[in-house]
């Protein structure tokens, strides 16, 4: 059986800071792959490379950087290029929601009493947006900017994070499980 080798290849990782996405950026690792945690919480993300580094004695940087924010994932990828060198594989694990953009109730049941500011018609369309942006565009720009590295080398992968709410959405959640399914159409 072949096994597919992939010591020294790197590896950005978006919300690696997180508890999904370390545990992703850990088992790179202990297969060999440098790893790149990219995190909105730049001390969170340099917490967890230290941490990596530490354990599987493989190279590993964190970085602070915005996925809503073209520039600042371009100024992360001149630092990967400068620390470790040009990206093999890029992980889009960023997203999450926001009670801005979640009902307080679980059913509409149209009676008399029921407000409708605690229903769908009462959400925020900023929370919604917030949402919707982080978990798209947040899967999107990182794609626009790490992607080109594998373009130019015609190699690489992107594995985005959707969500089983791509499918069949949760109550209370719209903006996420909207924004799940436009990753999958989008991937």
């Amino acid at each position: 059986m072949n096994e597919l080798n992939l010591k020294d290849k790197i590896a950005v990782i978006t919300g690696g800071a997180g508890f999904i996405c370390s545990e992703m950026a850990r088992s790179l690792a202990f297969h060999g792959v440098k790893t790149v945690i990219i995190d909105l919480n730049g001390e969170a993300a340099s917490k967890v490379a230290n941490e990596i580094e530490k354990e599987f004695k493989t190279p590993s940087i964190g970085l602070s950087a915005n996925v809503l924010d073209k520039s600042s994932l371009e100024d992360s990828r001149k630092l990967i290029h400068d620390k470790l060198g040009t990206i093999d594989i890029l992980i889009n694990g960023a997203g999450g929601n926001s009670p801005a953009a979640t009902t307080k109730v679980e059913k509409m049941e149209g009676s008399e009493t029921e407000n409708p500011d605690d229903t769908f018609f009462g959400l925020q369309i900023e929370g919604f947006d917030k949402v919707f942006d982080l978990n798209f565009k947040g899967t999107l720009l990182p794609s626009m900017v790490y992607g080109k590295d594998m373009v130019a080398r015609k190699s690489g992968v992107i594995i985005n994070i959707s969500s089983m709410n791509s499918y069949r959405p949760l109550t209370k959640i719209a903006a996420y499980s909207a924004a799940k399914a436009a990753v999958n159409n989008f991937t």
